[in-house]
């Protein structure tokens, strides 16, 4: 079984752990806050997946790092993850989870990558637009790429709209490639 199925089974039983006890909220910031950590700290995303490091020292890392920082049920399900030896997916166990949150609570995901930081004026530009295309409440993810060179790629859901100018760039040197004229004149 794939680790995103498996990823997938877990966020998914946690979800409904965390609706039973009337916790969703605070559950999901402390995905959030996993997620966010590991975005910004390559090593720890490293150390989780590596196997020569022990379950039991990657646990102990945990701890150090979450441990007064979320529920109590995060924590238990960090431990039991780690103990059942699958500290590897916990970073897509907490996309997962946020992800299957906004799905029961309405809330439609997009992100928009820019060459740039956006400001709050734009940033909602952008969110008002979303709203407009999928008729729900967004969460807004931002990306700086300095690749796309200037313009924005758009993704909501399942639809990419690619305004950028290295996007554009790749559209023409296709069109003239094909041109049986080009390289003859």
């Amino acid at each position: 079984m794939s680790d995103q199925r498996i990823a997938y089974r877990y966020a998914k039983a946690l979800l409904e752990l965390a609706e039973e006890q009337k916790v969703t909220d605070a559950i999901c910031e402390d995905m959030r806050l996993f997620t966010s950590v590991c975005e910004a700290n390559r090593d720890l995303r490293l150390m989780l997946r590596n196997p020569v490091i022990t379950h039991d020292r990657k646990l102990k890392i945990l701890k150090t790092i979450f441990g007064d920082k979320v529920h109590s049920i995060t924590n238990s399900y960090i431990d039991i993850i780690t103990r059942k030896n699958r500290e590897n997916i916990l970073e897509a166990t907490a996309t997962e989870f946020v992800h299957l949150y906004n799905i029961k609570k309405g809330i439609g995901e997009a992100s928009v990558t820019t060459t740039f930081k956006l400001d709050s004026a734009m940033k909602g530009e952008f969110e008002k637009v979303v709203k407009k295309i999928i008729g729900k409440k967004v969460l807004l993810k931002e990306k700086v790429d300095n690749e796309i060179i200037g313009g924005f790629v758009l993704k909501i859901e399942d639809r990419q709209i690619d305004e950028s100018i290295r996007s554009k760039l790749k559209e023409l040197e296709y069109k003239f490639g094909e041109n049986p004229y080009v390289g003859k004149l």
